[in-house]
C-alpha cells in the first residue's frame, strides 16, 4: 500500500463515559499504538495494553479503535492521547534467488515512512534553530557534575551556555560566605532582600548598601519602603472608609435637598405664575391707573392765575373743566363758554327742618329758624350762614360765600 497521510496521532477529550477512540492511521500490530492519559494538572500516564485498553483494527489502512476496561474509562478533565509507535527496527529478510517479495518489501518501505513520520511529529515538538538562524554549535560538553545547579542559557555571543549559576535563598547576610550568582540573602539590619549578582565570598558589615561589596548586590524587596507603603495603604482606607461615610452622608443629604429643591421649583412655578398674574394685572391697572390720570389731569387744570384757553395736554377746553385761581383764590370752572366762579350759579338752597317743613335763603342772605324747632343757628355774616342739628349726633355746617 502507499502512505498518502502524515497523521500519526489523535487527540480526545475524556468525559467519564465514553469507552471507545478511534485512531485514524494503520499500524502493523496492537503493540504499535501508544495509550496516554493526560490529567487536567498536565500529569501524563502512559497506558498498559490489555489491562487498561485493549485495540482493534491493526493493519487497516483506514485505523481502529482503541476500548478502555472497566474502570479505565478516561474521566472528565482527562486527555485521550492515541499515538503511533511503529519500532524503528528492519525486520524483512531477503533469501538470495528467491523470487522478489513484493508484498513484504512495500511493508518494510511502509515501516520506514511510519517512522520516519514519527520522528518528525517529535521534531515538531521541539525546541530548535529556524531555518535562516545559525548558531556555532548546539553541543555542550559539562558533565553532570558541572551542570548541577546551574541553567542552560545563551553567552554574550548567544551560544549555549551552562555556567550560570541558578543560586539559592541563603537566608541571613553573614560575613565569610561564598555566594554564587543568583543567591538570595537577607540584610537583617534593613530587612531588605538582595540578589548576589557576582561570585564573591562576603565581607564588611551590614547595611548592604553601603558594604564595599555593594555593587555585587541587586535589591529584590525594599522593606523600609513597602512598610512605609502599608502603613501609607492602611491609612488610605481608614481615608476610603471615612470618605466613604461622608459620601453616604452627602447622598442621604442630597437626597433630601433634592426632595426640597423639588417642592421649591414646584413652588417657584406656582410664584411664577402668580406673579405673571400680578404683572398683568399691575400693567392693567397701571394703564387704567395712567388712563385715569390723564383724564383728571384733563378735567382739573390745577392753580392758576387767570383762565386758560386749553387744557394742560395743550387740547380744547370741555365743560366741566375746573382750575384753582391764584388771584382770587376761587375754584373756576368752565361752562361750555367761559370760566365762572363755581358758586356764581347758586341762588337759593332749601333746609329741611325736623318738622318736615323747608325753607328758603336767597345767596348774601341770612336764615333765620324759630326756636323750638329742633334747629339752632349761628353766625350773622353776610356770605355765611352756619346751621346746627341740635337733636341729630351728626352736625351738618354749610358756609356760604
Amino acid at each position: 500500500m502507499t502512505i498518502s497521510s502524515v497523521t500519526v496521532k489523535n487527540s480526545y477529550s475524556g468525559n467519564g463515559s465514553t469507552t471507545a477512540f478511534n485512531y485514524t492511521f494503520k499500524i502493523f500490530a496492537d503493540s504499535d499504538l501508544q495509550v496516554i492519559i493526560r490529567s487536567s494538572t498536565g500529569i501524563e500516564t502512559v497506558k498498559t495494553i490489555t489491562t487498561h485498553y485493549t485495540v482493534a483494527g491493526a493493519g487497516n489502512s483506514n485505523g481502529g479503535s482503541v476500548t478502555f476496561t472497566s474502570g479505565n474509562i478516561p474521566a472528565s478533565g482527562e486527555t485521550v492521547v492515541l499515538r503511533r509507535a511503529v519500532p524503528q527496527t528492519q525486520a524483512i529478510d531477503y533469501i538470495a534467488n528467491d523470487p522478489f517479495p513484493a508484498e513484504s518489501h512495500e511493508e518494510g518501505l511502509d515501516r520506514a515512512m511510519m517512522t520516519l513520520q514519527q520522528v518528525q511529529e517529535e521534531l515538531d515538538r521541539s525546541i530548535k534553530l529556524s531555518r535562516t538562524n545559525t548558531m556555532t554549535s548546539t553541543e555542550f560538553t559539562n558533565s553532570a557534575t558541572d551542570r548541577a545547579g546551574k541553567v542552560l542559557g545563551f553567552d554574550s555571543a548567544g551560544e549555549l551556555n551552562v555556567t550560570s549559576e541558578i543560586g539559592a535563598n541563603k537566608g541571613n547576610w553573614s560575613a565569610g560566605t561564598a555566594y554564587v550568582v543568583r543567591d538570595i540573602v537577607k540584610d537583617t539590619s534593613t530587612n531588605n532582600i538582595f540578589m548576589i549578582n557576582t561570585a564573591h565570598t562576603s565581607s564588611g558589615s551590614e547595611p548592604l548598601t553601603t558594604n564595599a561589596n555593594a555593587s555585587k548586590y541587586d535589591l529584590l524587596v525594599d522593606a523600609a519602603t513597602a512598610t512605609t507603603k502599608a502603613s501609607e495603604a492602611a491609612t488610605s482606607a481608614t481615608a476610603a472608609a471615612s470618605s466613604a461615610t461622608a459620601a453616604a452622608s452627602s447622598a442621604s443629604s442630597a437626597s433630601t435637598q433634592a426632595s426640597n429643591a423639588s417642592t421649591s421649583a414646584s413652588t417657584a412655578s406656582t410664584q411664577a405664575t402668580n406673579a405673571a398674574s400680578s404683572a398683568t394685572a399691575a400693567a392693567a391697572s397701571a394703564t387704567a391707573a395712567a388712563a385715569s390720570a390723564d383724564a383728571f389731569d384733563d378735567t382739573y387744570l390745577g392753580s392758576k392765575s387767570s383762565d386758560p384757553s386749553v387744557d394742560n395736554d395743550g387740547d380744547a377746553l370741555t365743560t366741566g373743566d375746573l382750575y384753582f385761581n391764584t388771584s382770587t383764590n376761587r375754584l373756576r370752572v368752565f361752562n361750555g363758554s367761559s370760566f365762572v366762579e363755581i358758586d356764581s350759579g347758586m341762588t337759593s338752597f332749601t333746609v329741611a327742618g325736623s318738622s318736615g317743613s323747608s325753607q328758603t335763603i336767597s345767596n348774601g342772605n341770612t336764615l333765620t329758624i324759630a326756636a323750638g324747632s329742633g334747629i339752632t343757628t349761628t353766625g350773622s355774616a353776610t356770605d355765611t350762614v352756619t346751621i346746627a342739628v341740635t337733636d341729630d349726633p351728626t352736625a351738618l355746617a354749610i358756609a356760604l360765600g
